[in-house]
């Protein structure tokens, strides 16, 4: 951990990503003290005003406070990308280190049923498991959740297989150290640099999956914000009051790109082959 900090301080593109991403973080944590308004608060007759001083980045049909609610929808995509992510990434680990370290019919087993999941579009996929299960928040995190699965399952896969064939873990067998001992503590240390990757960059993908689901109808049901659902609203509206879809779209796209940015940072300074 000093070592990536140590060449975080030296990546400026890094730095902007990872400062990106806690400048939101802290905006979601932070969300009823910076947000001025509830967010489901109507002000009838301050319906579709534009910026100004006291709506500062205007307000929608319903006479809300776009800000607050933005404010708000980033609590939402965080906590979103957080479960779903953390399911995805909880299940991936153990499944990849079934299927990469025992082999045979144990890991034909779980890849054949992750081929399965990989043989279907990723929005397409969660788009069915929302509509079985019910369209609301906690069904969009288990179906983001359950779409991020085989991804991490083939990360740690493939580097479960390189490491059983390095030499100290062929010694730990050999000396009869127990299956359990030589994953935690032989296996796992190795492994978790690309898992700490993909999970930066699944953070981006279920915050996007979670906004096109919302601006679908079937992630959070109104009247609480979302970054996609106040999308969807401002549909009619783009004409006459464009700050209605602006400004959501923008904490989309800023959000999105920090995670990349300090996702593709990580990777180069993870990456054996690029440290010199």
């Amino acid at each position: 951990m000093k070592e990536i900090r140590d060449r975080l301080r030296k990546d400026k593109v890094g730095l902007i990503g990872f400062f990106g991403v806690l400048m939101v973080i802290i905006i979601a944590l932070l969300a009823p003290i910076i947000a001025p308004y509830n967010p489901t608060e109507m002000f009838n007759q301050n319906r579709l005003e534009g910026p100004n001083g006291q709506f500062w980045l205007g307000t929608d049909e319903f006479g809300r406070d776009i800000f607050s609610r933005v404010i708000y929808g980033a609590q939402v995509s965080i906590m979103v990308g957080l479960i779903a992510v953390g399911i995805g990434a909880g299940f991936g680990f153990v499944f990849g280190l079934l299927a990469g370290f025992f082999k045979g019919w144990v890991d034909n087993i779980i890849m054949r049923i992750m081929d399965v999941l990989f043989a279907f579009p990723d929005l397409l996929l969660a788009l069915a498991i929302v509509a079985v299960l019910g369209p609301n928040l906690t069904n969009t995190m288990i179906a983001i959740g359950i779409v991020t699965i085989p991804v991490f399952t083939r990360i740690v896969r493939a580097s479960v297989i390189t490491v059983k064939e390095m030499d100290f873990v062929i010694s730990a067998e050999s000396i009869g150290i127990k299956t359990p001992r030589i994953i935690l503590r032989h296996i796992t240390p190795y492994i978790l640099a690309p898992f700490l990757v993909q999970i930066t960059l699944s953070l981006s993908v279920a915050i996007l999956a979670e906004a096109a689901l919302s601006f679908l109808g079937l992630g959070i049901q109104p009247p609480n914000p979302s970054w996609g659902s106040m999308l969807s609203d401002a549909r009619s509206y783009m004409e006459i009051a464009p700050w209605i879809a602006i400004f959501p779209a923008l904490f989309i796209i800023i959000t999105i790109f920090c995670f990349n940015l300090l996702g593709d940072s990580l990777r180069d300074l993870l990456d054996p082959k690029l440290k010199s």
